[in-house]
Protein backbone atom coordinates (compact mmCIF):
# COMPACT_ATOMS: atom_id res chain seq x y z
CA UNK A 1 0.00 0.00 0.00
CA UNK A 2 2.88 1.87 0.86
CA UNK A 3 4.22 1.70 -2.26
CA UNK A 4 1.42 2.84 -4.39
CA UNK A 5 1.04 5.98 -2.75
CA UNK A 6 4.80 7.10 -3.38
CA UNK A 7 4.09 5.89 -6.76
CA UNK A 8 1.12 7.91 -7.03
CA UNK A 9 2.31 10.92 -5.16
CA UNK A 10 5.65 10.38 -7.57
CA UNK A 11 3.58 11.09 -10.59
CA UNK A 12 1.35 14.04 -8.99
CA UNK A 13 4.36 15.88 -8.01
CA UNK A 14 5.85 14.94 -11.41
CA UNK A 15 9.12 13.14 -9.50
CA UNK A 16 10.73 10.72 -11.52
CA UNK A 17 13.39 8.55 -9.90
CA UNK A 18 16.93 9.47 -9.47
CA UNK A 19 19.22 8.86 -13.03
CA UNK A 20 21.97 6.97 -12.09
CA UNK A 21 25.73 7.11 -14.13
CA UNK A 22 27.55 4.07 -13.27
CA UNK A 23 31.40 3.74 -14.54
CA UNK A 24 34.52 3.05 -14.70
CA UNK A 25 37.75 5.12 -14.64
CA UNK A 26 40.69 4.02 -16.71
CA UNK A 27 44.39 5.34 -15.98
CA UNK A 28 45.85 6.22 -12.80
CA UNK A 29 43.59 7.45 -9.33
CA UNK A 30 44.56 8.69 -6.07
CA UNK A 31 42.67 7.02 -3.41
CA UNK A 32 40.76 10.53 -2.84
CA UNK A 33 39.61 11.39 -6.22
CA UNK A 34 35.87 11.99 -6.46
CA UNK A 35 33.59 12.51 -9.12
CA UNK A 36 31.34 14.92 -9.28
CA UNK A 37 28.21 16.98 -11.56
CA UNK A 38 28.39 20.65 -11.56
CA UNK A 39 25.28 22.88 -12.56
CA UNK A 40 27.58 25.51 -14.98
CA UNK A 41 26.77 28.56 -16.18
CA UNK A 42 25.90 28.84 -20.08
CA UNK A 43 30.03 29.68 -20.53
CA UNK A 44 30.94 25.77 -18.76
CA UNK A 45 31.84 27.38 -15.58
CA UNK A 46 30.82 25.58 -12.08
CA UNK A 47 28.28 27.18 -10.27
CA UNK A 48 26.57 24.52 -8.09
CA UNK A 49 28.05 20.96 -6.70
CA UNK A 50 24.82 18.66 -7.24
CA UNK A 51 26.46 15.20 -6.38
CA UNK A 52 29.89 14.12 -5.79
CA UNK A 53 31.38 10.09 -5.30
CA UNK A 54 35.01 9.04 -4.32
CA UNK A 55 35.97 6.20 -7.20
CA UNK A 56 36.27 2.84 -5.12
CA UNK A 57 38.65 0.49 -7.04
CA UNK A 58 38.06 2.02 -10.67
CA UNK A 59 34.57 2.59 -10.36
CA UNK A 60 32.03 5.23 -8.99
CA UNK A 61 28.29 5.26 -8.99
CA UNK A 62 26.62 8.67 -9.28
CA UNK A 63 22.47 9.59 -8.34
CA UNK A 64 22.14 12.62 -10.33
CA UNK A 65 19.05 14.34 -7.72
CA UNK A 66 15.70 14.72 -8.80
CA UNK A 67 15.52 18.45 -7.88
CA UNK A 68 16.09 21.12 -9.76
CA UNK A 69 19.43 23.18 -9.19
CA UNK A 70 19.42 26.45 -6.95
CA UNK A 71 18.22 29.41 -9.06
CA UNK A 72 21.51 30.67 -9.54
CA UNK A 73 22.34 28.10 -11.17
CA UNK A 74 20.07 28.21 -13.99
CA UNK A 75 19.25 30.08 -17.21
CA UNK A 76 16.70 31.11 -19.42
CA UNK A 77 16.91 28.79 -22.53
CA UNK A 78 17.01 30.84 -25.76
CA UNK A 79 18.71 30.08 -29.35
CA UNK A 80 21.30 32.02 -28.53
CA UNK A 81 22.60 30.47 -25.52
CA UNK A 82 22.57 26.76 -26.87
CA UNK A 83 26.25 25.80 -26.15
CA UNK A 84 25.31 22.16 -25.72
CA UNK A 85 27.90 18.95 -27.35
CA UNK A 86 26.70 18.74 -31.22
CA UNK A 87 24.90 22.39 -31.06
CA UNK A 88 25.83 23.96 -34.10
CA UNK A 89 23.86 27.40 -35.86
CA UNK A 90 21.23 27.92 -36.71
CA UNK A 91 19.61 27.05 -33.69
CA UNK A 92 15.79 27.00 -32.67
CA UNK A 93 14.37 26.79 -29.30
CA UNK A 94 10.18 25.87 -29.01
CA UNK A 95 10.38 27.85 -25.71
CA UNK A 96 12.55 29.51 -23.11
CA UNK A 97 11.97 27.45 -19.55
CA UNK A 98 15.11 27.31 -17.32
CA UNK A 99 17.70 25.53 -18.06
CA UNK A 100 21.14 24.04 -16.18
CA UNK A 101 23.66 21.90 -17.78
CA UNK A 102 25.51 19.44 -15.44
CA UNK A 103 28.86 18.78 -16.50
CA UNK A 104 31.28 16.37 -14.39
CA UNK A 105 34.77 17.18 -13.04
CA UNK A 106 36.93 15.05 -11.13
CA UNK A 107 38.88 16.21 -7.77
CA UNK A 108 41.02 15.24 -5.13
CA UNK A 109 39.40 15.50 -1.79
CA UNK A 110 42.44 16.08 0.26
CA UNK A 111 40.51 16.31 3.78
CA UNK A 112 38.15 13.78 3.07
CA UNK A 113 35.42 16.34 3.72
CA UNK A 114 33.11 14.69 1.04
CA UNK A 115 32.95 17.84 -0.89
CA UNK A 116 35.10 19.97 -2.61
CA UNK A 117 37.13 22.88 -0.76
CA UNK A 118 38.70 25.94 -1.44
CA UNK A 119 42.44 24.37 -3.03
CA UNK A 120 41.30 21.39 -4.28
CA UNK A 121 41.05 21.94 -8.09
CA UNK A 122 38.69 20.66 -10.36
CA UNK A 123 39.35 18.52 -13.53
CA UNK A 124 36.14 18.91 -16.46
CA UNK A 125 36.37 15.14 -17.97
CA UNK A 126 33.65 13.61 -20.35
CA UNK A 127 31.90 10.30 -20.02
CA UNK A 128 32.67 8.40 -22.46
CA UNK A 129 29.22 6.03 -23.17
CA UNK A 130 30.90 3.77 -25.89
CA UNK A 131 28.76 5.12 -28.26
CA UNK A 132 29.23 9.29 -27.73
CA UNK A 133 29.66 11.14 -24.16
CA UNK A 134 26.68 11.52 -21.89
CA UNK A 135 25.45 15.12 -21.91
CA UNK A 136 22.90 15.79 -18.90
CA UNK A 137 20.56 19.11 -18.58
CA UNK A 138 17.81 19.92 -16.49
CA UNK A 139 14.80 22.24 -17.85
CA UNK A 140 11.90 23.88 -16.23
CA UNK A 141 9.64 22.59 -18.81
CA UNK A 142 9.22 20.99 -21.62
CA UNK A 143 10.98 22.08 -24.82
CA UNK A 144 12.62 20.93 -28.24
CA UNK A 145 16.15 22.32 -29.23
CA UNK A 146 16.65 21.60 -33.30
CA UNK A 147 20.43 22.85 -34.57
CA UNK A 148 22.15 22.15 -37.95
CA UNK A 149 23.54 18.59 -38.96
CA UNK A 150 20.08 16.77 -37.45
CA UNK A 151 20.56 18.13 -34.16
CA UNK A 152 16.99 17.49 -32.78
CA UNK A 153 16.20 17.03 -29.07
CA UNK A 154 12.85 16.70 -27.45
CA UNK A 155 13.64 17.67 -23.70
CA UNK A 156 10.95 16.35 -20.31
CA UNK A 157 10.51 19.04 -17.27
CA UNK A 158 13.29 17.64 -15.14
CA UNK A 159 16.35 16.08 -16.08
CA UNK A 160 17.75 14.70 -19.48
CA UNK A 161 20.33 12.58 -20.45
CA UNK A 162 21.38 11.76 -23.69
CA UNK A 163 24.32 10.05 -25.42
CA UNK A 164 25.84 12.69 -28.22
CA UNK A 165 27.52 11.37 -31.23
CA UNK A 166 29.12 14.02 -33.03
CA UNK A 167 30.36 13.50 -36.43
CA UNK A 168 28.91 14.12 -40.25
CA UNK A 169 25.67 14.43 -38.43
CA UNK A 170 24.76 14.27 -34.76
CA UNK A 171 23.23 11.42 -33.35
CA UNK A 172 21.19 12.14 -29.71
CA UNK A 173 20.09 8.62 -27.85
CA UNK A 174 18.46 8.61 -24.28
CA UNK A 175 20.57 7.49 -21.66
CA UNK A 176 19.37 4.49 -19.95
CA UNK A 177 21.24 3.62 -17.04
CA UNK A 178 21.67 -0.11 -16.61
CA UNK A 179 22.05 -0.03 -20.10
CA UNK A 180 24.87 2.23 -21.36
CA UNK A 181 28.12 2.94 -18.86
CA UNK A 182 30.32 5.44 -19.03
CA UNK A 183 34.25 5.15 -18.38
CA UNK A 184 35.96 8.23 -17.47
CA UNK A 185 39.73 8.32 -18.61
CA UNK A 186 42.35 10.23 -16.37
CA UNK A 187 45.99 10.50 -17.09
CA UNK A 188 48.51 7.92 -16.37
Amino acid sequence: MNARLFALAALLLGTAPALTVTGSVVGAVAGDTRVSGWAVSPSGQPVEELVSVPVTGSAFRLEIPTAPPTFRAQTALSSRNVAWPGVLDPVSVSAGPQTAELKFFTYRDLNRSGQRDEGEPLREVSLDTGRGSLFVVWVGSDVTVRASRGYAVSLRRGWNAFEVEVGRAVRIAPFTEGVARVTLELGR
